[in-house]
């Protein structure tokens, strides 16, 4: 395990958005992510609430925005060194994001997510 400060960690989750294909950050919507220090599933690296673009209809319109939350104390304790920190918070954004876009938790493993 590795301690990696809120401040740092928030710049970690901000650099793998900023790592994003510039076609893919455009094609997000009404999404926020954010960092929580934990969850009640010691496990759960991060999570996505809402309603998938995919699943998005016509009067989908004044919804509160869909949440990505990365939990910093999980991605901590699987981690031993900082690197590992930021390489895990880059597959754990790209993963929920994947999960925005509509693709379930079996194809992203397949695609390595």
């Amino acid at each position: 395990m590795v301690e990696v400060d809120r401040p740092r960690f928030e710049q970690m989750v901000g650099a793998a958005l900023d790592s994003l294909p510039p076609e893919l950050g455009t094609r997000m919507r009404n999404v926020a992510v954010v960092v929580e220090d934990r969850s009640d599933d010691p496990n759960l690296l991060g999570l996505y609430v809402g309603v998938p673009l995919t699943e998005r209809r016509s009067d989908y319109s004044a919804a509160l925005p869909d949440r990505i939350t990365i939990y910093r104390e999980a991605i901590c304790a699987f981690s031993n060194t900082e690197d590992e920190v930021a390489e895990q918070v880059r597959r754990t954004v790209v993963h929920e994001i994947g999960h925005h876009f509509g693709i379930d938790d079996h194809r992203l493993r397949e695609l390595g997510w």
